[in-house]
C-alpha cells in the first residue's frame, strides 16, 4: 500500500483496529445476545469511518475508492437503523436462560 507510507503508522494501525473492533462489536453482542445496542453503536462507528475516509479520497482526488467508501457507509447506516429501530436483537432475560437450563 504506497498510501500508507505517506502517514504515521500509528494513525494506520488505528484505524485498522477501529476497523476490526467494529465488526466484532457487529457480530459478537448478536451471537452472545448481551449487550447489543452494541450493534448498532458499531455500525454507526463504521459508518463514520467510511465518512471520514469518503473526505480522505475526494481530498486527493481519488474517486473510485470514495465510491467504495460510499457503499459501505450506507451499508453501515442500514445496519444501524434496522438493529436500532426496525429489528432490534434483545438481550436474553434470566427467565429465557432459566427455561433453558443455562442457570
Amino acid at each position: 500500500m504506497p498510501m500508507a507510507i505517506e502517514y504515521p503508522e500509528a494513525l494506520i494501525r488505528f484505524i485498522g483496529i477501529s476497523e476490526v473492533l467494529a465488526g466484532i462489536g457487529l457480530v459478537v453482542p448478536g451471537v452472545l445476545k448481551i449487550k447489543t445496542i452494541l450493534i448498532p453503536l458499531a455500525a454507526l462507528g463504521l459508518a463514520v469511518i467510511m465518512v471520514l475516509a469518503i473526505i480522505f479520497h475526494l481530498s486527493r482526488g481519488e474517486v473510485a475508492p470514495s465510491v467504495l467508501n460510499l457503499v459501505l457507509g450506507l451499508l453501515a447506516s442500514f445496519v444501524a437503523w434496522g438493529r436500532y429501530w426496525k429489528a432490534p436483537i434483545y438481550p436474553e432475560s434470566k427467565s429465557t436462560h432459566q427455561a433453558r437450563g443455562f442457570n
